[in-house]
């Protein structure tokens, strides 16, 4: 079933149009790594998947009763979110705030999930420390653990491992892929390494201020925009 589909859509940044001529479809289980050069409108789209900005033309639309707050979310940090001052465990509940709705303090059900997730994540051993003296790649491990709080459905990444060094890149990458594939959640990443991409993801949709490509992974190794932007990448 597909959960996001994207019809003859294009988005706007700041008047002027970013992307546009969007024809994909994001099915339940799917793997879509979001790819292409800096500028080529893979911001833009995101923050229309998130439903933070309205389509200039075309539609967004979502399926399988997938409301506006049951995307999890990682979008890349911030200087001042880095220097969060709260422990680990709060952060990670903090994932369940919308769909506490209206009740002041966290349920039980809440927590449970928090625990769950910390479990999944491995980040039981941080619980109590300060978010902010966390090294990098524990707290990427915290914030997802905090998305996965808030989805059952779909995990959007927003360059998860920018910044990163390369073996704490790959264990998140494989960490991830693991996630997708043992939980059934479908996982959708904006990505410059394409090289991972590749890897693990079960989809491809490559950007250049249109659409370019999308379909299997198999399919664009094999295209002849991917050939060519493989080529231009760099290797580890």
């Amino acid at each position: 079933m597909a959960l996001i589909t994207c019809q003859d859509a294009s988005f706007a940044y700041e008047g002027s149009t970013a992307v546009s001529g969007l024809n994909f479809e994001v099915r339940s289980g799917d793997y879509l790594c979001i790819v292409g050069e800096n500028g080529s409108g893979k911001s833009t789209l995101i923050k229309g998947l998130l439903r933070l900005k309205a389509p200039q033309s075309g539609s967004v639309l979502m399926g399988d009763g997938l409301g506006r707050n049951e995307i999890g979310y990682l979008p890349q940090q911030s200087a001042a979110q880095k220097d969060f001052p709260a422990s680990a465990y709060e952060v990670v509940l903090s994932g369940r705030l919308g769909a506490r709705g209206l009740l002041p303090f966290y349920s039980g059900k809440d927590k449970t999930i928090a625990e769950e997730n910390i479990k999944r994540l491995d980040v039981g051993p941080l619980r109590n420390r300060c978010y902010r003296e966390l090294s990098g790649g524990q707290q990427q491990r915290v914030l997802l653990a905090r998305a996965l709080c808030a989805t059952k459905k779909v995990l959007l990444l927003d360059e998860p491992v920018a910044g990163l060094d390369p073996v704490v890149t790959q264990e998140l990458y494989r960490l991830i892929e693991t996630i997708n594939r043992e939980t059934g959640l479908t996982v959708i990443m904006v990505s410059h390494d394409i090289q991972s991409a590749v890897r693990y993801a079960s989809h491809i949709l490559h950007l250049k201020n249109t659409q370019v490509f999308f379909g299997k992974t198999g399919d664009y190794l094999q295209s002849e925009v991917g050939k060519t932007f493989m080529g231009g990448a760099r290797h580890d």
